[in-house]
């Protein structure tokens, strides 16, 4: 996808969990509709963040850095999604 603009953002996950089943799904659900292709990186490992198969493979616990990265026209959208996920801990602490 080459239309509109690429974004990368790192991030810290915080809640205790870490990216478990129940995180990956919102994070998958918030940017699924958004027309902009998704890709987490963790430790050289990269998955589209618009699967849940994808982003559990990351094994992403507290403390992991993940660099996401997003492009399409939507992509700042998908960023700001994210970072609104990974500040509210998921909903979990």
């Amino acid at each position: 996808m080459s239309d509109g603009e690429l974004y990368t953002k790192t991030f810290t996950i915080l809640n205790e969990l870490g990216l478990h089943a129940r995180p990956a799904m919102l994070l998958v659900q918030a940017i699924s509709r958004l027309n902009c292709s998704v890709q987490i990186e963790k430790e050289g490992l990269e998955a589209d963040a618009k699967s849940i198969m994808g982003v559990l493979t990351l094994a992403a616990e507290q403390g992991s850095q993940i660099l996401v990265r997003a492009e399409g026209p939507d992509s700042e959208k998908a960023i700001d999604a994210i970072e609104k996920l990974i500040e509210d801990k998921f909903g979990e602490d």
